[in-house]
């Protein structure tokens, strides 16, 4: 008679260590672990029920982490009863023998007959999120430029200016955030800037107010 654990590990479930330290302390020969990429197949799973003997106990964390649906757990149940194996899911708080949580009723195993399939369905989709964004989402990595890298983009900003090449481009090129980084560039190598309506960034516009005051004091002279 041995006693089995069976955690399907999610990303999502911080309750998974919990449950591990549950079945290590309940007396666990082993606590079979089945990865995410297997959610469809669950080899382990099945390789853990075909080995279990008549008198074992199978441990799991919930009845939804180990089975895909309501058929799943007829099927299992109707197995543990043929095999006489000890069945006992930790945060049901279900045991069929009847001795680890007698406090249990039969409300609350028949609400968890009734949630299993929405919680199922809340596991996939959780696992199929953070699959797609481990595999479509490009994590931004910023680069630290060396002393030579950065004099090497400097030199080609000041020659892509020289020879008539158009601010967006040296702008997409250069790797910089802001334009201004460009002008600053331009400005720090003694760069005449002749591109477009303004040598360089615009500055700090003067408030209405100022401008009104200033075309007054104009007119007051011209009296």
């Amino acid at each position: 008679m041995a006693k089995v654990g069976y955690i399907y590990r999610t990303s999502h479930d911080d309750s998974l260590a919990e449950d591990m330290a549950w079945m290590s302390d309940y007396g666990c020969v082993q606590i079979v672990e089945e990865e995410t990429a297997q959610e469809k197949l669950r080899p382990q799973w099945k390789r853990l029920l075909a080995s279990l003997d008549r008198g074992d106990e199978l441990v799991v964390a919930k009845f939804s982490n180990a089975v895909q649906g309501l058929r799943e757990l007829s099927t299992l149940l109707e197995f543990c009863r043929v095999k006489v194996v000890r069945l006992i899911s930790i945060r049901d708080r279900i045991d069929t023998d009847d001795k680890l949580f007698p406090d249990t009723t039969t409300s609350q195993i028949m609400q968890m007959f009734g949630s299993l399939p929405e919680e199922v369905m809340v596991l996939r989709r959780a696992e199929a999120h953070v699959q797609y964004l481990q595999q479509h989402v490009k994590t931004t990595r910023f680069k630290t430029l060396t002393a030579r890298e950065k004099a090497e983009r400097e030199n080609m900003i000041v020659s892509m200016y020289n020879n008539g090449h158009t601010l967006d481009d040296i702008y997409s090129l250069s790797g910089f955030k802001s334009r201004s980084s460009v002008f600053r560039i331009l400005n720090k190598y003694g760069v005449k800037l002749n591109r477009g309506n303004f040598s360089g960034p615009l500055g700090k516009r003067k408030p209405k107010d100022a401008d009104v005051e200033g075309d007054n004091n104009d007119n007051e002279k011209q009296d």
